[in-house]
Order: structure tokens, then C-alpha cells, then sequence
């Protein structure tokens, strides 16, 4: 890491005196910085000179834009012409003194610009550099203009699911935005472990295809060893079973079998131990081939209660189950109050908003002290008035650039 803390960085965090180089837009890129940001990297965030495309998209209060600020928390954004001669030498500037460098633009674009790996690990051999994109940097796909929903489509994730009789359908979040920039912060780490050892820093290659095609083991197990094909079940697991969603009397629950001794738990809490002696569900497979029928056996039990009541008789039995919750009644739970997972902060012109954070808790580093995400280009002076290389005269250009286009 950089011998100087960076004033943006927070001591006492895991990557206080990380600095990051962000040249990332919308959503898998950003979420891959905002990780490293609430962990005490220092991330600049580099802007095109009208901004990051997400925040033109809603919802908006005061004008900023909901997602923008959930994705950018903890970052310092410059503004910069990469086109122009100024605005490369800047960022040449800037990658000799950074950690780490992340990019989401199409495969050859960085390159175009001067910013790519080769460019910039000439200026610092100590960087490591991410690219994330839709599929990756080589195959036959790597041109492919992609989005989330593009990489669910290709990747199986699609066609995986949804009810067996319906048309395919996403995942309700932007999962292979989200999963690319999860292992790209993942990549980052491996890659500034293993400068400890060599003193060099190296190229990582993520696509939202392959992170979304590696978060499938069940379908590729099917596909390996069973007698039919990865399909869709709809709530149901495709090789446990009970393992889905099924009716209550004031509506639906899930059960989570996946083995006979909580299958024994379950059928004693319907008071019909016997269930688990049954030739027809003595296993996992014959459960899972007698589906209907066990399906008929717990829903006549569960129809004289209500949801509350059969999750509270199967918690107490210690068989995994659980009510299906809105997405406002998991944002307001207790669960996500006593883990931390929203905090509410200042931002100067939306007022208080809640902000997230990456979700796992750090022994001795509290959880937290977010800050807002930055109002375009506002740190453009205070990141390159400290840089020697960079004159006066050129700094003055930067910003009226920049101050013109807004």
C-alpha cells in the first residue's frame, strides 16, 4: 500500500492507505470500489465531464439519484476528459501514485484511451488492474455490448429461472452487475497479496458472464450426473426436497429440508412421525421423485395456521424455514437494524438518507461513519493540487472544463 495515508482513508480500517483509481460507471464497477471505499480504501473516482451515467437514473431526490448515491458512498470524484491531452496526462499522473486501478469499459476502449494495464503498469509496476466487463477480455463473445440482463440470459441463469410452465425470467436484482463487482474486489485483494511476496503488481479479467456461470453448481452437477437436464422448478429445489415454498392459511412460507434428520424434525412437529418411515420418502431422491404428494401431506397440516404460527412450531423444532418477506419488511426488520447493514448519513444536498455498506463485520474496525457519495468533480482540486507533476496552469484547464460542462 501507499507509504502516505491518503487523507480520504480511515485508520483502524482493513484498507486504510489503499488507494484506488476508479474509472468505473453504472453499477459493477462502482459496487466492486464501494466495497473497497467502506473498508478505508481511498477511491477517486474518475468522471466523465457529464458525470457517471447513474446519475441521470432515478430515483431521485433534489436531484441526486438514489442508486448513484448507494453504489458511490466514500469516494472522491474528479472530473476528466480522457480524450484530451490534459486529461491523460492527468490520470497518468494519478495511476503513478495509486494501488489499484478499476475499469468497466468495453474491452479495448482502455486501451484506446491510454489507460489500459500495459500503459499504466509502464508508469507503476507495483499496480494492480481490474477490468470488469460483460465477457471478459477474450472468447468469441468479448465484443458483445452487455448489460446485467444480457449476462443473466447468456450465462443459464435465466433459463434456470421461474415456474417450470413459465417464460424464463431474472433475478429480481442486478445480480451479474453485482456478483462481477463482488469478485473483482475479491480479485483486488488476492492481487495485493501477492505483491507483498513479489513486489509487483499484476492484471485481473472479470466478466459478469463467467462470475454469474460460476454461481451455479447445482445446475452444472444436474448437467454432470443427472438422468435429465438443468430446468426450471419454480421454488422448489431440484434435487432436495421439501426445499420451497408452500401455503399457509394466511399465505406462503418456505421450508429448507436437506437431510432426514431435520425431515424427522418436520414431520414430528406435524405430529406424524410416522411420515419418516413412509417407502416413499425414506430419502432425499424418493422425496424429491414423491414431491406432490409429501407437497399434499404438509400443506394440510400448514392450512390450519398462519404463516407466523408454522414458522414459529418449525423454528422452535429447528427445521430452517421462513416467512417470505416483502422487500420493505426486510429493509425494516430487526435482523438488518442489529447487523448494521443500513446506516443513515448526511448528504449535503439529498438531506439524510440511509446508506449501505459491504456486509461483513470486522473484528476492532466498527461498522459505520460512511460518508456521503460526492457531488460531481468535487475533489478535482483538492486531488490534483497536491501533485507535483501536475502545473498550476494545467490544473486551472481541468477545472474549467469541467466548471463549463456543468
Amino acid at each position: 500500500m501507499s507509504a502516505n495515508q491518503p487523507s480520504g482513508s480511515e485508520p483502524g480500517k482493513p484498507l486504510a492507505g489503499l488507494r484506488v483509481l476508479d474509472f468505473t460507471q453504472i453499477l459493477a464497477g462502482p459496487f466492486c470500489t464501494a466495497l473497497l471505499a467502506d473498508l478505508g480504501a481511498d477511491v477517486i473516482k474518475v468522471e466523465p465531464i457529464k458525470g457517471d451515467e447513474y446519475r441521470r437514473i432515478g430515483p431521485f431526490r433534489n436531484g441526486e439519484s438514489a442508486l448513484f448515491l448507494l453504489v458511490n458512498r466514500g469516494k472522491k470524484s474528479i472530473c476528466l476528459d480522457l480524450k484530451s491531452d490534459d486529461g491523460k496526462s492527468a490520470a497518468h499522473a494519478l495511476a503513478r501514485g495509486v494501488d489499484v486501478v478499476v475499469e468497466n469499459f468495453r474491452p479495448g476502449v482502455a486501451a484506446r484511451l491510454g489507460i489500459d494495464y500495459p500503459s499504466l503498469s509502464e508508469l507503476n509496476d507495483r499496480l494492480v488492474y481490474a477490468s470488469i466487463s460483460g465477457f471478459g477480455q477474450s472468447g468469441p463473445d468479448a465484443n458483445r455490448p452487455s448489460y446485467d440482463l444480457i449476462a443473466q440470459a447468456a450465462s443459464g441463469l435465466m433459463h434456470m429461472t421461474g415456474a417450470p410452465d413459465d417464460p424464463p425470467t431474472k433475478v429480481g436484482e442486478s445480480i451479474g452487475d453485482l456478483t462481477a463487482g463482488l469478485f473483482a474486489s475479491w480479485a483486488i485483494l488476492a492481487r495485493l497479496y501477492e505483491r507483498e511476496r513479489t513486489g509487483r503488481g499484476g492484471y485481473v479479467d472479470v466478466a459478469m458472464f463467467d462470475a454469474l456461470f460460476s454461481l451455479m453448481p447445482t445446475a452444472v452437477a444436474q448437467w454432470m450426473f443427472g438422468d435429465t437436464p438443468p430446468a426450471r422448478v419454480g421454488n422448489r429445489h431440484p434435487l432436495s426436497t421439501p426445499f420451497g415454498a408452500f401455503q399457509a392459511r394466511d399465505g406462503h412460507f418456505i421450508i429448507a429440508v436437506l437431510n432426514d434428520g431435520q425431515f424427522q424434525a418436520l414431520c414430528e412437529t406435524m405430529d406424524h412421525a410416522d411420515l419418516a418411515q413412509d417407502a416413499r420418502f425414506e430419502t432425499d431422491e424418493l422425496r424429491t421423485l414423491n414431491e406432490a404428494d409429501l407437497r399434499s401431506v404438509i400443506e394440510s397440516w400448514s392450512a390450519g395456521f398462519s404463516v407466523a404460527e408454522v414458522v414459529g412450531k418449525l423454528t422452535a423444532a429447528h427445521v430452517p424455514s421462513s416467512p417470505i418477506q416483502s422487500m420493505e419488511q426486510a429493509i425494516e426488520s430487526a435482523q438488518v437494524a442489529a447487523r448494521g447493514l443500513l446506516v443513515q448519513h448526511r448528504h449535503p444536498v439529498a438531506g439524510d438518507v440511509p446508506a449501505m455498506e459491504q456486509p461483513v463485520q470486522f473484528e476492532g474496525a466498527p461498522r459505520g461513519n460512511i460518508q456521503p457519495a460526492p457531488a460531481l468533480g468535487a475533489h478535482t482540486r483538492e486531488v490534483f493540487g497536491g501533485l507535483e507533476c501536475i502545473d498550476p496552469a494545467t490544473l486551472e484547464r481541468l477545472c474549467r472544463v469541467q466548471e463549463d460542462a456543468l
